[in-house]
């Protein structure tokens, strides 16, 4: 199916993009980066944009700054580049491990980061972990800058809390899942049910764990796959914090995984019933917190990058 015609403009920096946005304020415009998510709306006919702001040249928005306190992400960042960074692996563990979850290689090296995010699909790997990364997301506009807390960001049915004439260009992400503070110290993880066909997560957790004295000191843990938006388990985090960092508490704790979560509103489609999501969910909890946990105790090191994986069989969201 082809498309209905669209106004095409392209930009070259952030600044251009924004100021094409001001230009069709009052015009039904969407933002091209990798495309993965927008191309196959436009052929299926459910998007009709009447201008489309190509911003795949915008090369300002392309980075990962280890900075001191926090990893900041351009969001024009593929997804090969960005996991391909050992400070985002040392620093953002949770984040990273999602960020190697989506597509396969032709899919890394092509979609962004921050376009995942703003499209902001239930079923995409990392939201969850840019919710429990307690991550901050910039926005500019033709009316300045803004700072949206992730917690804040997802709306559920694919919004967001970008205004009209926002672009997305950053991502910061605090030290966790690897970093000491004092003697405390933190482990992160991603993990996923994957759908075998398409590689969208049936059930994605994300999980931030740290440790101190052999107490489980804070705890946050999120999915995606499940529920729209993708959300904090406080229920489960709560049954952790404050207990003892061993395989006993992580089990009780992942057993209250479904509280508040009704099944009847889950995520169904073809391929997977939100009543089968929902009762799934403890498990891949358990894997989630497990992980973590191991990497923050240091029985388990924290990845330094990337596993490599073939492009047909690493399992990923195939965005």
């Amino acid at each position: 199916m082809f498309p209905p015609q669209f106004g095409y403009r392209r930009a070259e920096s952030a600044d251009e993009a924004i100021a094409l946005l001001a230009e069709f304020s009052d015009r039904d415009v969407r933002l091209l980066a990798g495309g993965h998510g927008l191309l196959p709306d436009l052929k299926a006919g459910r998007e009709a944009p009447d201008v489309l702001v190509d911003v795949g040249g915008v090369d300002d928005l392309r980075y990962v700054d280890a900075g001191s306190g926090a990893v900041a992400v351009g969001a024009l960042t593929t997804y090969a580049d960005a996991v391909e960074s050992g400070p985002l692996w040392s620093r953002a563990t949770a984040f990273a491990e999602a960020v190697s979850h989506v597509g396969d290689v032709q899919i890394r090296n092509r979609g962004t980061v921050g376009g995942n995010l703003a499209q902001a699909d239930p079923s995409a790997d990392p939201p969850a972990a840019a919710l429990v990364s307690e991550a901050t997301l910039v926005a500019r506009g033709s009316d300045g800058r803004r700072e949206i807390d992730a917690a804040d960001f997802f709306g559920g049915d694919g919004e967001t809390a970008l205004r009209d004439g926002e672009l997305l260009t950053e991502i910061r992400l605090p030290d966790a899942g690897g970093e000491d503070a004092g003697d405390e110290t933190a482990g992160g993880a991603y993990v996923k049910k994957t759908h075998p066909a398409s590689g969208y997560a049936l059930v994605g957790v994300a999980a931030v764990v740290a440790v101190e004295g052999g107490s489980v000191t804070d705890a946050r843990v999120a999915v995606n796959g499940v529920t729209d938006p993708p959300r904090r388990l406080a229920p489960v985090e709560a049954a952790l914090e404050g207990e003892s960092a061993d395989a006993e508490s992580v089990a009780t704790a992942a057993g209250r995984a479904d509280e508040g979560v009704d099944a009847a509103a889950a995520v169904s489609d073809s391929y997977a019933s939100g009543a089968y999501r929902v009762d799934v969910l403890p498990v891949h909890v358990r894997r989630a917190l497990e992980t973590a946990l191991d990497r923050a105790t240091g029985a388990a090191a924290t990845p330094a990058g990337p596993p490599h994986r073939s492009a047909v069989a690493d399992g990923g969201d195939r965005r």
